[in-house]
C-alpha cells in the first residue's frame, strides 16, 4: 500500500519545491541569540539572526539560564504527568499568579505551546448556540482552535471595524460571542484596534480575546501587550500568549483571563487536561523573565530604535517594508520563489532571515519577514540594509529580462 502513497506524497513534494514554496531548516550550532553559527542548510559560519521571536534578547541571558540551571536542581527535568494527576508544582502556580498580575487579569491557566492554549478555549466555552467571530488574519491556532469548537463561525476583514459590526449584527440571537484577535499579526506586524474592538464588544454584549504572543514583554508602556498600548487591559476578557518569543524564548503557553473561564478551562480544556504539564525548568526561567521586565525599560526603547533605524534605512533604500512601528517588519517581494533565493543570498552575505511564502502567506504576498531584536546593535542594524541592498543587485542580476 506503501508504495503508492510514497509515489503521491513525492509527487506532491516535488510540486512544493517546483512552485518555490519549499520550506528548508537552517541548523544552528550555538544559543539562539542576536548572532548564531550555522552548521548545516545554508551557507556555514556565523551570522546576523534577523528571524527569531527573540525580542528582547533573553533567550541567552545569563541570568534565565541560571535560573534554568537551579531549577533542575531544585525541581527536576520534567513532571511525567499532567496537571490535575500529580504534575502541578509551587512553581507552576507561582507562574500563574505572577502572569496574571501582569497581565492585569484574575487568573492564569498554563499550557505547554500557545497553540494548544488557543485550541483549548473555544471548544470548552462555546456550543452550537454561540458565535464566534474572529479577524481574518488570525494566527493558525485561533483557526483551529475555532474548528474544534461547534460555535456558528464568523470571519471579519482584517482590522475592518465596519465589517466587524456587521457580524455582531448578523449574531445578536446567539447565546454567547465571543470576538477573537491577534494583538499583533504576525505576518504583518500591523496591530489590532482594541479600543474600538473592546467598543463594539461592549455595544452588542460580546466578549473579547486577544492572542498577544507578539507583543507581551515589549509593547505597552510597561510591556504588558496591546491592551496595556491601548488602555484597556480591564476590558479584555481573555488573553493568550507565548513563553516562547518575548519571554525567553523557550516554549509554554497561557491563557490570562476572567476566573470562571479560568476555572472551566481547568475543568474541560482538552490540551491541558491530557498533555504533560510545563516543564519546571522553563517555569522558573519564566518567572526570572518576569523580574527583568520590571527593570526592560531600556531593552524596549533599544528594540524601538532598532525597529525605526531598520524601517527608514530600508525604505530608503527602495524596498517595500509594510507601514508599522512594530518589530516585525516584512520585507514584500511578492514571488514565492525570488523571496526564497533573497534568503539564501543574505544568508551567504551573513544574515539569517527566512522567506515566508503560501500557505503561511496568501499567494503572491511573499516576503521576507525580519524580525529586530534588542540585542542588536546598531552597526548591526545598519548592515543588515547594506546586505540586502547588495542582495538585491544580485538577484536582479540573476533574473533574466
Amino acid at each position: 500500500m506503501y508504495a503508492s502513497v510514497r509515489d503521491d506524497l513525492r509527487t506532491t513534494l516535488d510540486e512544493i519545491r517546483d512552485a518555490g514554496l519549499y520550506k528548508p531548516e537552517r541548523v544552528i550550532g550555538t544559543p539562539q541569540s542576536a548572532s548564531v553559527a550555522v552548521t548545516a542548510g545554508g551557507a556555514a559560519g556565523d551570522v546576523l539572526n534577523f528571524c527569531a521571536n527573540n525580542y528582547l534578547g533573553l533567550a541567552d541571558h545569563p541570568e534565565v539560564v541560571a535560573a534554568a540551571k537551579d531549577a533542575l536542581d531544585r525541581w527536576g527535568y520534567g513532571m511525567a504527568s499532567v496537571r490535575f494527576i500529580c504534575g502541578t508544582q509551587e512553581i507552576h502556580k507561582e507562574l500563574e499568579q505572577r502572569l496574571s498580575s501582569f497581565l492585569g487579569q484574575e487568573d492564569t491557566i498554563l499550557y505547554s505551546s500557545c497553540f494548544d492554549a488557543n485550541g483549548g478555549v473555544f471548544e470548552t466555552l462555546l456550543g452550537p448556540e454561540d458565535a464566534v467571530i474572529s479577524d481574518a488574519l488570525n494566527h493558525a491556532s485561533i483557526i483551529d482552535g475555532i474548528r474544534l469548537s461547534k460555535a456558528r463561525r464568523h470571519r471579519y476583514a482584517n482590522r475592518d471595524l465596519a465589517d466587524l459590526e456587521q457580524q455582531l449584527k448578523e449574531t445578536q440571537d446567539a447565546r454567547r460571542r465571543l470576538i477573537v484577535t491577534d494583538g499583533v499579526f504576525s505576518m504583518d506586524g500591523y496591530v489590532a484596534p482594541l479600543a474600538e474592538i473592546c467598543d463594539l464588544a461592549d455595544r452588542y454584549d460580546a466578549m473579547v480575546m486577544v492572542d498577544d504572543s507578539h507583543a507581551v514583554g515589549f509593547v505597552g508602556p510597561g510591556g504588558r501587550g496591546t491592551p496595556e498600548l491601548h488602555g484597556v487591559m480591564d476590558r479584555v476578557d481573555i488573553i493568550t500568549g507565548t513563553l516562547g518569543k518575548a519571554l525567553g524564548g523557550a516554549s509554554g503557553g497561557y491563557v490570562a483571563a476572567r476566573a470562571e473561564i479560568v476555572e472551566l478551562l481547568r475543568q474541560r480544556s482538552r490540551p491541558y487536561l491530557f498533555s504533560n504539564s510545563l516543564a519546571p525548568v522553563i517555569a522558573a526561567a519564566s518567572l526570572k523573565v518576569l523580574d527583568l521586565l520590571e527593570s526592560a525599560g531600556d531593552l524596549r526603547e533599544k528594540l524601538a530604535a532598532n525597529t525605526a533605524l531598520f524601517r527608514s534605512a530600508m525604505t530608503d533604500a527602495g524596498f517595500d517594508v509594510l507601514p508599522g512601528d512594530h518589530a516585525i517588519a516584512p520585507v514584500m517581494i511578492g514571488d514565492a520563489a525570488k523571496a526564497g533565493r533573497m534568503a539564501e543570498l543574505l544568508l551567504e552575505r551573513g544574515v539569517y532571515v527566512i522567506g515566508f511564502s503560501y500557505p503561511v502567506v496568501p499567494m503572491g504576498q511573499a516576503r521576507i519577514r525580519v524580525q529586530l531584536s534588542a540585542a542588536h546593535s546598531t552597526g548591526d542594524v545598519e548592515r543588515v540594509v547594506a546586505a540586502f541592498t547588495d542582495a538585491r543587485a544580485a538577484l536582479e542580476a540573476e533574473t533574466p529580462a
